[in-house]
C-alpha cells in the first residue's frame, strides 16, 4: 500500500494540527489541494457519516488511502448544537462565515446562562480508508469536556478554542501551546488511537 496519504480536508487549522501530530511518522500526509481534489458534500447527519464521505471522496479522486477527520463542538444547553454545523454556524442563519462569526453566534445562545449550564465538549472523528471501497474502513474518535466561557482568550488554536474553558487547567483551548494541546485534545486522542492501529494497513 501507498505510504502517501491524503488527508481529506480543507480546513487551514486542521491542516496544520495533523501535520505538527504526525510529523514523526514513516509516511507522508498531503492536504488534498496537492491533488486538486474539491470539499467533499458533508450530507451526512453525525460526524462518522460526514468522514466517511469525506475520506471515500478523496480515495476515489486520488486512488490513494485517505485520512479524514470530521469534529465539531456539542454545547449541552443547546441540545448537542452546533455539532456536525460547527464551521458553518453562523452561516446557516446568515450571521457571517468565519470563527469570530460562530464564536459571537454562540456567545449570544448562551447569554445569562450560569457556569454551570455551559458544559460543552469538543467531538472528533478520524476516518481511514486504504482505497473507495474499503469494506472495513479504520474509525477512531476523541473527546474533550470542558465549558463556554463569557468571553474569547488567548490567541492560539482555531475555532472556538478562545471559548472553550478547560476547568482543571484555568484556561482556553486557545491559551494552550500547540504541544499542550496535542497532548489533551479531541483530535490528538483520536490520532494516537490511529497511530496505534495505523501498522497493520501500511504492511
Amino acid at each position: 500500500m501507498s505510504k502517501t496519504i491524503v488527508l481529506a480536508s480543507g480546513n487551514a487549522g486542521k491542516l496544520q494540527e495533523f501535520g505538527e501530530i504526525l510529523s514523526e511518522f514513516a509516511f507522508t500526509v498531503k492536504p488534498q489541494r496537492a491533488f486538486d481534489v474539491s470539499d467533499a458534500d458533508e450530507t451526512g447527519l453525525t460526524f462518522v457519516e460526514n468522514a466517511i464521505l469525506k475520506a471515500r471522496h478523496a480515495c476515489e479522486a486520488t486512488g490513494l488511502p485517505a485520512l479524514a477527520d470530521d469534529s465539531g463542538l456539542e454545547v449541552d444547553a443547546l441540545n448537542g448544537a452546533p455539532g456536525i454545523y460547527s464551521a458553518r454556524f453562523a452561516r446557516l442563519t446568515n450571521e457571517g462565515s468565519g470563527d469570530g462569526d460562530n464564536n459571537a453566534k454562540l456567545l449570544r445562545s448562551l447569554e445569562g446562562l450560569p457556569h454551570e449550564e455551559r458544559s460543552a465538549r469538543y467531538r472528533c472523528v478520524l476516518v481511514f480508508m486504504r482505497h473507495k471501497d474499503d469494506p472495513m474502513p479504520l474509525i477512531c474518535q476523541g473527546t474533550l469536556e470542558g465549558f463556554i466561557g463569557t468571553a474569547p482568550e488567548g490567541d492560539n488554536g482555531f475555532g472556538y478554542d478562545p471559548l472553550f474553558r478547560l476547568p482543571e487547567l484555568d484556561k482556553t483551548a486557545a491559551q494552550l501551546t500547540p504541544a499542550e494541546k496535542h497532548a489533551i485534545s479531541h483530535r490528538g486522542q483520536a490520532v494516537a488511537q490511529f497511530i496505534d492501529q495505523i501498522g497493520q494497513y501500511l504492511r
